[in-house]
């Protein structure tokens, strides 16, 4: 009997998004040099944009779903990996344009994947996920432009999220002052025992703005943009620092020149979909060294594999706190 595995697949007709689950066999699992067995996935607001088709994510007429995975390498063809090797899939078009991690078996190519450091387990590695790799990028990012704690208070957005939940986390266990920004207000005894000195409802900042507000940030870590980036930048100190990796609020940005020209602000941009190799095993590595993995699995909940596609639509509405681990294999 031919082996077959179970996946969700996203198939376009005539434009349309259709969901569900599928038993693939081994020619369907996706092409490249390296075969994974999946043992978790996870859930981002990502995947609940290309589940419910909000944003076009999905770019072809039939893939497999899930822009994470982490597994165990069962055959490789890559100098890179061997079997045994415990990976992970972050981005890299999956979900896109090419397989992602829905699936209990995947082959993709060498070039997607990281191989975990010592110290993260396969479901540590989803808990973390694209959301709080993303983080860690931030922070790196922040670090490159020489924001040390003593620079000042830091405001994370859409703290109780997946990005703003680890980004709590690591900035907490790494220094510095943060203030997280959320709208669900009973969450604050929860995202101060992840490491935030202060928590602010984000009513404060995702309406319209002044275009320059009274300095209160050092830097930012933002996944929310419209209103809300809008008011940060006009609310960063002089020579203060903001990080934007997410649209949770909106695609626009409605802001303004006064503060890059006046206080000397920076914008940063913060893509972990096509980000170098070496700045992901940089990325990991930190993670290993930097998180808090008991912090990480107090903001982390389990969603079964068959409850992906109704979670989705939670997610996107906000009722997901902290990261969502999928469990594939049994």
């Amino acid at each position: 009997m031919t082996q077959t595995y179970k996946a969700l697949v996203g198939t376009r007709q005539d434009g349309k998004l259709s969901v569900g689950f599928a038993q693939l066999d081994a020619a369907d699992i996706g092409d490249g040099d390296v075969e994974i067995a999946v043992e978790y996935s996870t859930l981002n607001y990502k995947d609940g944009l290309a589940i419910s088709d909000a944003i076009p994510i999905v770019q072809q007429e039939r893939l497999i779903l899930g822009i994470d995975m982490a597994g165990t390498v069962v055959s490789s063809d890559s100098s890179r990996f061997a079997v045994g090797d415990r990976v992970v899939m972050n981005g890299y078009g999956a979900s896109e344009t090419h397989n992602g991690g829905y699936t209990e078996r995947l082959r993709t190519n060498a070039d997607y994947l990281v191989k975990l450091p010592d110290g993260i387990t396969t479901r540590q590695a989803m808990a973390i996920g694209t959301a709080g790799y993303t983080a860690m990028l931030s922070v790196m990012r922040l670090e490159k432009l020489d924001v040390v704690p003593e620079s000042g208070v830091v405001l994370v957005t859409g703290a109780s999220g997946g990005v703003g939940t680890v980004a709590i986390s690591l900035l907490s266990a790494l220094g510095y002052r943060v203030t997280a920004s959320t709208g669900r207000m009973e969450e604050a005894d929860f995202l101060k025992s992840l490491g935030a000195n202060d928590v602010i409802n984000r009513a404060e900042l995702s309406e319209p703005g002044e275009m320059m507000q009274a300095p209160r940030w050092a830097a930012a870590v933002d996944s929310c943009g419209s209103h809300t980036l809008a008011n940060v930048i006009a609310q960063l100190h002089y020579s203060g620092v903001v990080t934007a990796c997410g649209l949770a609020q909106g695609l626009d940005l409605p802001s303004n020149m006064m503060p890059f020209a006046l206080r000397n602000v920076t914008l940063l941009g913060v893509d972990s979909v096509h980000a170098p190799m070496s700045l992901r095993e940089e990325a990991w590595r930190r993670l290993a060294k930097d998180l808090d993995m008991a912090k990480l699995e107090a903001l982390t909940i389990n969603i079964p594999f068959d409850d992906i596609p109704s979670a989705a639509g939670k997610i996107l509405q906000g009722q997901i706190r902290g990261r969502a681990v999928v469990e594939i294999a049994k």
